[in-house]
């Protein structure tokens, strides 16, 4: 079902009319002393102020004709329409909805925590109330279904998944991006519009976080300590090159592999090296 726009009067003159209507009806109850006309005119006027009815800014008002749809009004203010009209008024503004923090499988079956906040607004009227049972419950499973299908669909980081060029916590726009695509898909049949979707917590489920931590460190300690290594070598290949190309010392090949050994034991130890004064010779 789609929304069709619905066209409504100025609710003030009719307003005026029946207030009018009732203002004669005393008048002439009292004059003429007697109450037909009166009542016609009371009765008048009941019918007019039936048909009124005020509509707020961003709120639309869905009529029914005894069971059929007829149209959305959307004119803000004092409106007036059929009074046989069953009017349902309903909130255009934007909401906001903070999702529970689910505990799901990610694309590597690793349990994660993730939660999301969905900004949203009824575009269709007509869909929102007469396509599903309630709207706003709609809205909320289906965003927490759009949620676990976005976890189960991704790996947590690139640790996990080395070849997935998105992850959950290194691609935060592309995933915040493919959530709102998601649940756009889901709420059209609700009429529903979504302005923004949004991961707000996301991490590694409490039985496995220290686990995953350590594995975390380690790979840090893992890629700190390969980065010293490789400019310790450096370090060494330019001493050695630059005191060769100077004729400081002439070093044969076990003095050079004693030398690399002590320079980088200084380049790639963590503490302090204390050095030690050789009196003699290498072979002594």
């Amino acid at each position: 079902m789609q929304e069709k726009p619905l066209t409504s009067i100025s609710g003030y003159v009719l307003l005026l009319v029946a207030v009018g209507c009732l203002v004669a009806a005393a008048g002439l109850g009292i004059a003429l002393k007697t109450v037909v006309i009166p009542v016609l005119l009371v009765i008048l006027a009941i019918i007019l102020f039936m048909g009124i009815t005020v509509i707020n800014p961003n709120e639309a008002a869905v009529c029914t004709f005894f069971g059929d749809y007829v149209g959305t009004m959307r004119q803000g203010g004092l409106r007036w329409v059929n009074p046989l009209y069953s009017k349902t008024k309903i909130s255009l503004r934007a909401r906001n909805l903070n999702g529970q923090t689910l505990k799901v499988n990610d694309k590597m079956g690793n349990p994660v925590e993730i939660a999301a906040v969905v900004v949203w607004q009824v575009k269709d009227t007509a869909r929102a109330l007469f396509d599903v049972d309630n709207y706003v419950n709609f809205v909320q499973i289906q965003s927490e279904a759009a949620v676990r299908k976005l976890a189960n669909s991704y790996a947590y980081d690139h640790m996990e998944d080395e070849t997935s060029s998105v992850t959950l916590r290194d691609s935060t726009g592309q995933i915040n991006l493919f959530l709102e695509q998601e649940l756009n898909e889901r709420l059209e049949r609700a009429g529903v519009d979504i302005i923004e979707a949004r991961v707000s917590h996301l991490a590694y489920s409490s039985e496995i976080a220290g686990a995953m931590l350590q594995r975390q460190q380690a790979s840090a300690m893992i890629a700190a300590r390969r980065l010293i290594v490789e400019g310790a070598v450096g370090m060494v290949e330019m001493a050695l090159e630059r005191l060769e190309k100077n004729g400081v010392i002439s070093l044969d090949e076990e003095r050079k592999a004693a030398m690399v050994s002590n320079l980088l034991v200084v380049l790639c130890g963590e503490k302090s090296v204390s050095p030690v004064v050789n009196a003699g010779t290498l072979y002594n």
